[in-house]
């Protein structure tokens, strides 16, 4: 069994991609009109769905980070096993 091999650096990009997605899913939750008061905008009159699309969105953009974080920590595990 050879030496520990790093992740690359794509690993980490997205690791904080999933990350960042996340805690932006759980401020839309959490700060309904977040968006108007960062970018002083109101797409939706108020009543919250843009939102809500942003929240899916975000939620898609964190599930796959996630998963090519994942395939990207396995590369690296799998290349120290084989030597």
């Amino acid at each position: 069994m050879g030496a520990p091999t790093r992740p690359r650096r794509r690993f980490y990009v997205e690791a904080a991609v999933a990350s960042l997605g996340l805690v932006l899913f759980v401020l839309t939750l959490a700060v309904r009109d977040w968006i108007e008061e960062v970018f002083g905008v109101d797409p939706d009159a108020g009543n919250g769905s843009f939102e809500y699309v942003i929240s899916i969105g975000l939620v898609a953009v964190a599930v796959a980070a996630t998963l090519l974080a994942r395939a990207e920590w396995r590369r690296s595990r799998a290349a120290t096993t084989s030597g």
